[in-house]
């Protein structure tokens, strides 16, 4: 038995031999050179500086200095050099994290106040001081005292009551929150991916690039002009083909996105029931019906006002004060000499042009009056129909719509 584990053992031994001996003949060498290539490269100033300062000619007195003058300016250049070429490499190597969320910038834009840096908050809960009832000022105080807790509201939440508004607690009122994929992590990453540049990242840039043309959007109403930004247009610069599948999907997005503008160009017309309309409008993009002038955020006073405004029209305005406005017009009676005047053609010419000069300045300013008499009107008739209803903040309780109420309990 001792003698086959000899036997084995033996064998073994041999065999292992063998592989390391074949091992070592073919790839000893490149073995040998990777390991060897960090300790040349950290040493490589100092040796090609003796490598070629030492092939500089020596001699005595001048020829001496002159050749030590050259052995330290090839020494210094040499190493200057090599760690300006070790220092690039390293640069390429070691480069920024790649984010897909921020594109490397760290920040994105707030999601709590859409880069705004204000939100709008609600009072859940308050403690007042013995003697205190809940007006703005004590309402105000406890807030500062932090005795009361607040609820904010996303900018995209809109109540249509007028809120207060405080800083956006998530980016400290800057408007740009920290990226989520970033926070925490070491922003250096290695890799050699960007020691070459590829010859088809220029075509990547021109393939993502945003055409400036003008108008585009409006022209993205025509389904034909459509079909080819959408299409035609990256199947071109891209040189590929869509499928007839992937084609499908983006003509549905198309048409999903252009619901809004249709249903938009209705609203825009005031015509009766554009009210409901105009929440569905909002129901299809919130985000950009909040932002959008044509959207009305209070109906009920949207409605009053035009209903005065359609009253006030129905009033003469008075007429304009003589030296009311002032215009800065072309032509003066100096723009003619006393040699021209003596024509009586000329005289003439001077007279009608500047009586039409007068008559289309009287019109311009009277057009002027009319208008800022009309909006002082409303204004005015405004005031003196809402006056009623405005309560005295310093002294009153404060509205429900900024203190939260309490919800009952239904257990009880």
């Amino acid at each position: 038995m001792s003698r086959g584990t000899d036997r084995l053992l033996k064998s073994l031994k041999q065999f292992a031999d063998l592989q390391y001996k074949l091992f070592t003949r073919r790839y000893g060498q490149q073995l040998i050179d990777i390991f060897d290539f960090p300790i040349k490269l950290v040493l490589s100033p100092f040796t090609i500086a003796f490598d070629v300062a030492g092939s500089a000619p020596r001699g005595f007195g001048v020829p001496e200095f002159i050749s030590k003058l050259s052995y330290s300016a090839i020494f210094a250049v040499a190493t200057l050099g090599t760690y300006d070429i070790a220092l690039e490499l390293g640069k390429k190597v070691l480069c920024q994290r790649n984010c897909g969320t921020c594109n490397g910038w760290q920040g994105l834009q707030c999601t709590m106040c859409k880069g705004l840096g204000k939100v709008q908050y609600q009072v859940k809960s308050y403690t007042l001081k013995s003697g205190e009832k809940p007006s703005a000022e004590y309402i105000a105080d406890a807030i500062v005292e932090n005795r009361a807790e607040l609820v904010h509201l996303p900018s995209t939440l809109d109540l249509h009551v007028p809120l207060p508004s405080k800083d956006c607690p998530t980016c400290d009122g800057s408007g740009v929150m920290k990226c989520p994929e970033c926070k925490n992590k070491l922003q250096i990453r290695i890799s050699a991916d960007d020691i070459m540049e590829p010859p088809w990242q220029a075509h990547n840039v021109l393939r993502k690039m945003d055409y400036p043309y003008e108008h585009i959007i409006h022209s993205m109403r025509d389904p034909s002009i459509a079909a080819f930004w959408l299409i035609t247009m990256p199947e071109i610069v891209g040189g590929f083909k869509y499928d007839d599948e992937v084609k499908q999907k983006i003509w549905w997005q198309y048409k999903e996105s252009m619901r809004y503008d249709q249903l938009r160009d209705v609203v825009a017309k005031r015509k009766p029931g554009w009210e409901y309309l105009q929440e569905a409008l909002i129901s299809i993009d919130p985000v950009r019906a909040k932002d959008d002038p044509i959207v009305v955020k209070n109906i009920p006073h949207y409605k009053a006002k035009r209903a005065l405004e359609a009253e006030v029209m129905k009033l003469n305005p008075p007429s304009r004060p003589e030296n009311w406005g002032e215009l800065d017009l072309p032509l003066n009676a100096s723009a003619w000499s006393e040699q021209d005047l003596k024509d009586p053609k000329k005289l003439y010419e001077m007279t009608v042009l500047l009586n039409a000069q007068r008559e289309i300045a009287d019109k311009i300013l009277d057009a002027q009056w009319e208008t800022k008499w009309r909006q002082e009107k409303v204004n005015e008739m405004l005031e003196e129909k809402v006056r009623p209803y405005i309560q005295d903040m310093d002294n009153g309780v404060l509205p429900r719509p900024i203190i939260m109420q309490p919800p009952t309990n239904q257990d009880k």
